[in-house]
């Protein structure tokens, strides 16, 4: 079968080559940096809160999503430990990203007196956002995707055919688990601007960016075939599970305190 795969690379210039998975990542950020501004420009952030907090999280995610990737490959990277630095080999993970742009937010927030929560909120949905675009990336490289599946299955899915014959592998049609999450992730971002507008607490709706994400990529990760490992658990999985069970902790006592406190201050008046 004669199924040419869409060639990863854009553009190449000499020894440089520009890659789609590179300008589609990009790309996610673009639109995401720009729906964050407009919201943090209604909430009253500084003008450039958000451009001078991508200046450390971007690089810092990547290191933190490769060293997340390493540390669960460590059998092969321990052998080859050249390679560790090769990420231009492929080697990342979301969830390393996620910490690691979480983390620097935090101290950012710290070191600019802004409401970590505050922010969070605003950046939720452009967060997942980014992401939905961002799984395009893979869907370029013909990677994240699932178990073998036949055409008739890809068809029945009513897949425009660019779609199915990129899921063409190597002989084999495969899941489009990349289309999956994506399309999760696509929804998740509507219902985040639409509870923009409900009652939420500060810090909920960052907390509901975290259950949403979390439900579908523990059960998109179940169809994958390329899942990081910790003997026989799937650490996405994992971590996706512990992600639910803290945001939900977390809401509950956020709200259980806040009751505390107003009753507190109802009885002391």
């Amino acid at each position: 079968m004669g199924i040419e795969p869409i060639n990863p690379v854009a553009l190449q210039l000499g020894p440089f080559a520009i890659r789609w998975y590179g300008i589609i990542i990009g790309l996610g950020i673009a639109l995401a940096l720009i729906v964050a501004v407009r919201e943090g420009d209604k909430r009253g952030l500084p003008k450039d809160t958000f451009t001078d907090l991508l200046i450390w999280a971007i690089p810092i995610s990547i290191i933190c999503a490769r060293l997340y990737y390493v540390l669960f490959e460590w059998g092969f990277y321990s052998q080859h430990p050249e390679k560790i630095i090769k990420i231009w080999e492929g080697g990342i993970a979301i969830h390393g990203a996620l910490i690691g742009a979480v983390a620097t937010a935090v101290v950012f927030c710290r070191k600019k007196g802004i409401s970590f929560w505050k922010l969070a909120d605003i950046a939720a949905p452009s967060i997942i956002l980014g992401q939905a675009i961002g799984r395009w990336g893979n869907f370029i490289n013909q990677e994240a995707h699932g178990e073998a599946v036949s055409r008739a299955f890809l068809e029945n899915l009513h897949l425009p055919q660019f779609i199915i014959d990129q899921m063409y592998i190597n002989g084999e049609y495969y899941h489009p688990t990349f289309l999956y999450e994506s399309v999760w992730n696509m929804i998740g971002f509507l219902i985040l601007l639409a509870l923009r507008k409900s009652s939420l607490r500060r810090g909920e709706l960052f907390l509901s960016y975290i259950i949403w994400y979390s439900i579908g990529r523990f059960f998109v990760e179940g169809l994958r075939t390329d899942s990081l490992m910790l003997d026989s658990l799937r650490m996405a999985q994992v971590i996706s599970l512990a992600l639910i069970l803290i945001a939900v902790a977390i809401w509950f006592y956020r709200r259980y305190t806040g009751m505390a406190k107003q009753k507190y201050k109802d009885q002391s008046s």
